[in-house]
């Protein structure tokens, strides 16, 4: 089996890319992708441990988008597997991504430590490493014991609406799809269910990514049920999409998803990614 879907410590994840690519090994995966949000850090770390750990290891990333469609608005988040790392086009991207995503940090921690909560934003980089997101803000508010859980951070906090939400820099998914497909890689609309869109609008999506170079859709996730993973095969059929599958992982951030099974069903079969590579290589 295979899992498609691995974050670390170069992004949210807890485990770090060497620890995440050991921790695969150890439960017998084949392969598994790095698809940190924004970032493409942790690939060498990841790529250098597996070759001594005997596993394969795909350089990945997940971009957020903004979707909006009529009185639709929501995020969709975009994979991308096997860019190159240093093309100008995505270094370029993420630099941009980086710079904003930072500013907007400084000013959630500004929000908070005027509440008296230790949020200042030098010092969080300092204990979580360079990329802070907003479960790094739910860690704090959950040791200040304004809340239970990083979900209640979110809603009661984090989330539109809530008082240390702001938004961010909305970036269109033609811009993430071509810019991965501009740094040779290929781009995959990750768990689709996750949207709770109608069928309908799932289908509008699904085409709308398609018409700008869309080439793949996350058929298998941790979530998902095997009625739900029949519904995404039939649409990557329809729409002509290769498919892949993965758990989503975050390490102790997720404690409820393993890497490889998810919930405790998940099983990505490695025939999904041949085609994958072989849509990288006619690159």
């Amino acid at each position: 089996m295979i899992d498609l879907h691995v974050h670390t410590t170069a992004s949210d994840g807890t485990l770090t890319p060497a620890e995440a690519v050991l921790l695969a090994s150890h439960l017998g995966l084949h392969a598994i992708a790095i698809t940190d949000h924004d970032t493409v850090l942790g690939h060498r770390e990841a790529l250098s441990a597996g070759q001594k750990a005997g596993i394969e290891v795909i350089p990945g990333i997940e971009i957020g988008t903004l979707w909006q469609q009529g009185m639709i608005r929501c995020s969709v988040h975009i994979l991308g597997y096997y860019a190159d790392d240093t093309a100008p086009a995505l270094t370029a991207f993420l630099s941009g991504i980086i710079a904003e995503r930072n500013e907007r940090n400084r000013n959630i921690a500004a929000l908070m430590a005027e509440d008296g909560l230790p949020a200042d934003y030098d010092q969080m980089q300092q204990r979580f490493g360079p990329f802070i997101g907003r479960p790094h803000f739910a860690q704090i508010l959950m040791e200040e014991g304004l809340v239970s859980s990083i979900d209640e951070a979110f809603s009661l906090y984090l989330n539109r609406g809530g008082k240390y939400f702001l938004p961010r820099k909305p970036i269109s998914i033609t811009q993430a799809i071509q810019t991965i497909t501009e740094a040779g890689g290929v781009p995959v609309l990750a768990h689709p269910f996750q949207y709770r869109l109608a069928h309908e609008d799932l289908c509008t999506l699904i085409s709308t990514c398609k018409s700008v170079g869309l080439q793949g859709m996350e058929c298998r996730y941790s979530l998902y049920d095997g009625a739900q993973h029949a519904v995404l095969d039939q649409l990557a059929a329809k729409y002509g999409l290769l498919r892949t599958g993965g758990s989503d992982f975050h390490g102790t951030r997720k404690p409820h998803i393993a890497l490889g099974t998810g919930t405790g069903h998940l099983a990505v079969p490695d025939d999904f990614l041949p085609p994958l590579k072989q849509a990288a290589h006619r690159k």
